[in-house]
């Protein structure tokens, strides 16, 4: 979505507007704020932004206007889904939204980055209630998150999420290089995630500069896409198998993850599909061989993961470990706004290649798959699911679609377009991946806002492990399968 003139609301005024739109049905997709700028007195001046998905299929932006310090009347009581929003425009930006049930830092930015353990951790009173801290440090080789459980026995109450220990400051990094050789940084936000990055990076600036890539680029880009995709939920499946000792499973996921990103470094010479796109077109194109050689690898896999999947379900030992483990009903996915795989899981049908197709996925559509018990073992189904639709996504396009045996000629980048605020939303294997960028009135990035759908899930997870055994919560992680880094701008 593009826009150049954008009216700026009264901070309550813009408040009430955001609450009317959720109330409506409206499903808010970000909410965030910048210092102002272009004037001498807007130092502690905010710009608040929320983008809205209507019913209709279509962006929407409220845009308003504040000062740092200055209170609006909080939308989480009435519409839980914005709480994280407003978490983070409190901790970037100082307003205070008021009436938060549950006020606090998000990452501890800035100066806040010495009070983490201080962190008002909600608490379980009773005599026989203890809690088990487990991290930031972990066993295995992961990123650093800090998990508090407050148990009864071995059941757990609740479980409260700490994140925000790696201090990257990704956002004001992207405002220190040009804006045209941003990708290599994009790709490195969340490095599962590299080809959602830098599709949704890439048409930003290209919408910035008044360009349009290729049709044939399209194709090249949804085709690294999906086979990021399945890659990626190959991977899903892998620690879910490991994690409950199916080793069949385990070890055969693994051989067909690889089998898939060795195609895709194949084509671009990396087995993340990092170097191949770029502001403008892609680097490398699909040639006839690497179309046969595409066709042929995911003929044989089809067959592969067919068996696999039959044996891992059929499986008593599956079965048991995962139904009924870690369920999130479905209005309690809307209420709390989930995204991607773990909302469909729960019965709830967003997915953005389908509520904002673009020209790719109105040419070539997708399908939108859901699970209605919202447990480990629907998000396990889901992946699945999700593999074999991408799969014949990427053999439907290829036997369909011409492709030229050289790389597509890339289009023309002029300057940015200036005063111009652009979102762009990709959804990526974890859900949408949304980056929003803004220029100033010389054309320069003003402001370059990331977020990555796990912001989101994170709160997902707490609620799964719910009434769970705490013993159920690896698993339980494991399917929803966030990203720290991608929660740790």
């Amino acid at each position: 979505m593009l826009t150049r003139e954008l009216a700026q609301l009264g901070l309550d005024e813009w408040a009430s507007a955001c609450a009317q739109a959720l109330d409506a049905g409206e499903r808010m997709v970000s909410l965030f704020g910048r210092p102002a700028s272009g004037q001498p007195d807007a130092a502690d001046e905010v710009i608040t932004t929320a983008v809205l998905l209507g019913g209709d299929g279509g962006l929407r932006l409220l845009r308003g206007r504040g000062r740092r310090g200055q209170s609006f009347l909080s939308l989480t009581a009435r519409h839980p889904a914005a709480q994280m929003f407003e978490r983070e425009l409190w901790e970037q930006s100082g307003l205070v939204p008021e009436g938060h049930p549950w006020l606090k830092p998000v990452r501890y930015e800035g100066a806040r980055q010495q009070c983490m353990a201080q962190h008002p951790f909600f608490k379980v009173r009773g005599q026989e209630v203890h809690e088990v801290g487990v991290g930031p440090i972990h066993a295995s080789v992961i990123e650093p998150g800090h998990f508090r459980f407050m148990c009864h026995g071995e059941q757990v109450h609740h479980l409260e999420i700490q994140l925000g220990y790696q201090h990257r400051g990704v956002e004001a990094l992207l405002l220190r290089r040009p804006p045209l050789s941003l990708t290599s940084l994009v790709e490195s936000i969340a490095g599962d995630t590299s080809i959602a990055y830098a599709w949704g990076y890439c048409a930003a600036i290209e919408a910035l500069c008044g360009a349009q890539s290729s049709p044939e680029t399209d194709v090249v880009r949804g085709i690294a896409l999906e086979l990021e995709r399945v890659a990626m939920h190959l991977a899903s499946l892998t620690g879910l198998a490991t994690d409950i000792a199916f080793l069949q499973g385990g070890a055969t996921y693994g051989r067909l993850r690889t089998a898939v990103i060795n195609a895709t470094m194949r084509v671009c010479g990396s087995r993340f599909g990092r170097g191949w796109l770029r502001p403008g077109g892609v680097r490398f194109g699909i040639t006839d061989a690497l179309r046969q050689d595409l066709l042929a690898t995911l003929a044989a896999f089809a067959r592969d993961i067919a068996q696999v999947n039959d044996l891992m379900l059929s499986a008593r030992s599956v079965q048991s470990r995962f139904r009924g483990v870690g369920a999130v009903t479905r209005k309690a996915a809307e209420d709390i706004g989930l995204v991607g795989l773990p909302a469909r899981a729960s019965g709830v049908a967003v997915d953005t290649r389908s509520s904002l197709p673009g020209r790719l996925y109105t040419t070539h559509p997708v399908a939108t798959l859901t699970e209605d018990t919202g447990d480990c073992w629907a998000r396990l189904k889901l992946r699945m699911r999700e593999i074999d639709e991408s799969v014949r996504w990427i053999t439907n396009v290829l036997q369909s679609t011409e492709l030229s045996n050289a790389a597509p000629a890339p289009a023309t980048l002029g300057p940015l377009w200036h005063d111009t605020l652009c979102v762009s939303v990709r959804e990526g294997f974890r859900g949408p991946v949304v980056q929003a960028l803004e220029t100033g009135p010389e054309g320069r990035l003003l402001h370059y806002k990331v977020q990555d759908p796990s912001l989101l899930n994170w709160f997902g997870l707490a609620l799964a492990v719910r009434d769970n055994e705490i013993s159920d919560f690896p698993i339980c992680n494991k399917s929803f399968d966030l990203s720290y880094c991608g929660n740790d701008l």
